[in-house]
C-alpha cells in the first residue's frame, strides 16, 4: 500500500474555504463531497480530513493526522506539541479585548481588577501575565461580546475581523494582544516517505504563495528610455527587453508586486511607455 500524507484542515469557515482554495491552487484534485469528512486526492499522495479548528492540533500531535491547517491562535492557546512548518499568509485576524464603548481606556492598566470573557484563556492570561495586570478571565465557548450586557464580565477577549461585532454589541476594540494568520503544523515524528510528500506539497504551496499579489506587465517603449523604465521595474531577477520590429522601439517584460505597480504606473508613462499589459501568474517557481 502506498504512502498518504494525512492533512487535517477546519471543516468550514473562511479558514476551510482559503485552505480548500490553497490546495486546488497546487494543482491537487480531491475527491470530495457534499459533507464528506474524508477526502482523496486524485493526482498526488495526500488525504483531507474536515475536522473542527480547535481538534486539529490534537488530532496532529497524536499522530492522527500529519498535517493541519489551522489558525495561529488555536496552534498557540492548545498548546500542543505540534511543528509550525510554515505561515500561510492568509486568513489574517487578530485577538483583541473589547471593553465597553463609553468606557474611558487609557491603557492596560485600565483592566486591572476587571472580569474578562473570553475563549483564549491561556493567550489571555499569558497576555495580562506579561503586563502584571491582575483580572479574572472567564472561559466561554461562544457569544463573548454579550457577556459586559449579562453582567458576566467588564471586558471581553475574541477574534476580531473587522469590528463590527463588538460594535453591535456596545463594544469597541481596546487593545491587540495577538495577531493571527493561517499556520501549516506537523507531527514532529513524521517518517521519511511522509517527510517527502510533505516537501512536495511545501514546494507547490511556496510557488503558489509566490504569485499572489504579483503581476506579470509587458510594455513597449523608446529605446531612450529603456534604462529608466527598467529601473522602475526590477523582475525576479532583471525584466526581459526585446526587440520590437518598428525600429527604435523595445518590449520590455517584467514581475512586480501589484501594490508596486500601482505606485510606479505614472512614472511609466512619463517615460514613454505604452501599450501596458498587465497579467495574472499562477505560480513561481524559484
Amino acid at each position: 500500500m502506498s504512502t498518504v500524507l494525512r492533512l487535517a484542515i477546519q471543516k468550514s469557515g473562511r479558514l476551510s474555504e482559503d485552505s480548500l482554495k490553497l490546495i486546488k491552487e497546487c494543482g491537487i484534485n480531491l475527491n470530495n463531497g457534499a459533507g464528506k469528512l474524508k477526502s482523496v486526492a486524485s493526482n498526488f499522495p495526500i488525504e483531507l480530513l474536515s475536522l473542527r479548528d480547535d481538534d486539529i492540533p490534537g488530532y496532529v500531535s497524536d499522530g492522527v493526522a500529519d498535517i493541519g491547517i489551522v489558525g495561529e491562535n488555536v496552534y498557540v492557546e492548545t498548546q500542543k506539541k505540534v511543528d509550525v512548518i510554515e505561515k500561510l499568509g492568509f486568513s489574517k485576524c487578530r485577538l483583541s479585548i473589547g471593553v465597553d464603548k463609553s468606557l474611558d481606556y487609557t491603557g492596560i492598566q485600565s483592566l486591572q481588577g476587571k472580569e474578562i470573557a473570553t475563549s483564549y484563556p491561556n493567550i489571555l492570561s499569558a497576555y495580562l501575565k506579561e503586563h502584571n495586570i491582575t483580572a479574572g478571565i472567564h472561559e466561554i465557548s461562544g457569544s463573548v461580546e454579550i457577556a459586559p450586557s449579562i453582567g458576566l464580565a467588564d471586558a471581553v477577549c475574541d477574534i476580531v475581523s473587522s469590528g463590527s461585532t463588538l460594535i453591535s454589541n456596545g463594544l469597541k476594540e481596546a487593545e491587540v494582544i495577538f495577531k493571527s494568520e493561517a499556520v501549516l503544523i506537523g507531527y514532529p515524528g513524521l517518517s521519511a516517505d511522509k517527510s517527502k510528500i510533505l516537501s512536495d506539497l511545501l514546494f507547490r504551496m511556496k510557488a503558489v504563495r509566490r504569485a499572489q499579489n504579483t503581476k506579470y506587465i509587458l510594455l513597449n517603449a523608446p529605446n531612450k528610455s529603456i534604462e529608466t523604465i527598467v529601473r522602475l521595474l526590477p523582475g525576479v531577477k532583471s525584466p526581459t527587453v526585446m526587440p520590437l520590429i518598428e525600429e527604435g522601439w523595445s518590449s520590455i517584460h517584467s514581475v512586480v508586486n501589484e501594490n508596486e505597480f500601482w505606485d510606479v504606473i505614472e512614472k511609466l508613462r512619463e517615460a514613454g511607455a505604452e501599450g501596458i499589459l498587465v497579467l495574472p501568474i499562477e505560480k513561481i517557481i524559484s
